[in-house]
């Protein structure tokens, strides 16, 4: 079985994720960085960060110490998002970033992300290169050669300066609510859209290490909707335990997702010029609702697999500007190499300021059928593509369905479980239908 999923390496944390596991990763990272030609004329460098997390404390203590036993220096950021991590990787020209975190999921879980020169994701290749290495003999520097930890106490300025830079309409007038899901964003989240010019609320920053994502965040929104109704705001806005996402909710409660703010941003990215090929990079989860949208705008949609990492590859290959998905993974090329969610955020309020119209007017312009996920879990997942009972089953779905909805069915690269996904015309069809499909799924492969 694979080390690294769609996004990292993720498990419970001190059981499936331990100190010796996040040890030998950054030792074989490290080598990597070490040997590469690019390399041989500077000691490498690395960012390190965390969400909030308790065990992200005893994970980063052994991700520093395998990477300074193997020689690359190591500027310790601390609590900071996954996206701020990306950043400072580019703009500081180190060699590799990490972040430990695991991002939406509940406290007990954690992860490892690694980010390449640039502050991109590293390729699949370099990645099982590095799980291939794990576990080797290796010959350790010594003296000098060792790497050096330097705590780095500038960062989460350098980071807000980055957010804000990309803000050329301010925020005046507007009063939002942010749900920091007591995790990384706690900080930086509130404070960017301050200084930006809103009126900011923030609920739920005050992380303890085990309230992370604990019924707030992107993956809980009921309160988040309270709160904007209770303060009379115009926008609430959610982030997950890292903050490369972003979720919101309009002034009368409803919820706002990844693909109403893809239509949203696509739609004014082309008034102004900078959606590059009219297109935006959407994924195979991209609700219909968001098809039909872009096909009135007159914008493109390309799709791909599930992640964020394959979003961004295919507008690198491609040139494009715009991508994401419907869980609030947003990549504006222009400002950033990654997913951000105050990014996000501050980009979406903006579009309010300028258009002049509410969010739940500037939404309308995406009409999203109904739509039903099931995770299935405690099931085979790897043999999901292999069962002819299940593909038998799908494509009679389909066939029910027709032209008005469509069906799903993915293995989770990040968690144990097949995603069961349905469209339909009608909540109580893709309802039946979906639970029909889980029901075979859940016989055929436990």
């Amino acid at each position: 079985m694979a080390l690294f999923g769609t996004d990292g390496i993720r498990g419970l944390a001190n059981r499936d994720l331990t100190a010796e596991l996040a040890l030998d990763v950054s030792v074989a990272a490290a080598h990597i960085l070490v040997e590469s030609p690019s390399n041989q004329d500077h000691q490498p460098t690395a960012i390190v960060g965390q969400d909030s997390r308790a065990s992200g404390e005893f994970l980063e203590a052994a991700v520093v110490a395998g990477l300074t036993s193997a020689g690359v220096n190591v500027f310790r950021v601390g609590v900071l998002p996954t996206p701020a991590i990306a950043h400072l990787v580019a703009a500081g020209k180190c060699d590799l970033g990490v972040m430990i975190s695991a991002s939406h999921n509940p406290m007990p879980d954690n992860g490892i992300k690694l980010f390449a020169r640039g502050g991109g994701k590293l390729a699949d290749a370099i990645e099982a290169r590095i799980e291939a290495r794990m576990g080797e003999d290796w010959e350790r520097p010594t003296g000098r050669n060792v790497g050096r930890v330097i705590n780095d106490e500038t960062a989460s300025e350098r980071y807000l300066k980055h957010l804000l830079a990309s803000v050329d309409t301010p925020l005046k007038g507007l009063k939002i609510v942010v749900d920091c899901a007591n995790g990384a964003a706690s900080y930086v989240a509130p404070e960017a859209y301050r200084r930006a010019g809103a009126e900011v609320v923030a609920i739920f920053n005050q992380p303890d290490g085990w309230n992370i994502n604990d019924d707030c965040g992107s993956t809980y929104l009921h309160q988040l909707r309270a709160a904007v109704i209770s303060e009379g705001a115009d926008v609430g806005i959610a982030h997950d335990g890292d903050a490369d996402r972003c979720l919101a909710i309009d002034a009368v409660g409803n919820e706002i997702d990844g693909d109403h703010i893809l239509t949203i941003l696509a739609r004014g990215f082309k008034a102004r010029g900078v959606l590059r090929g009219d297109t935006v990079v959407g994924t195979v989860m991209s609700n219909l609702g968001f098809m039909h949208a872009m096909k009135a705008a007159g914008v493109k949609v390309v799709t791909t697999p599930v992640g964020d990492r394959y979003v961004l590859e295919n507008m690198i290959a491609n040139d494009f500007s715009l991508g994401g998905e419907q869980s609030g993974h947003i990549i504006m090329r222009d400002f950033a190499s990654t997913g951000d969610g105050i990014l996000t955020a501050l980009q979406l309020l903006q579009e309010l300021v300028r258009t002049g119209k509410t969010l739940q007017e500037l939404s309308a312009a995406m009409v999203r059928f109904p739509q039903v996920l099931i995770n299935v879990k405690e099931v085979a997942k790897d043999k999901l593509s292999n069962s002819a009972v299940i593909a038998a089953a799908v494509q009679k779905a389909q066939d029910r369905l027709g032209n008005s909805g469509r069906i799903l069915l993915r293995a989770s690269g990040t968690e144990a479980l097949v995603r069961v996904m349905v469209e339909a015309s009608s909540d109580s069809l893709a309802q039946e239908i979906a639970q029909q499909l889980a029901d075979i799924v859940k016989s055929d492969l436990s």
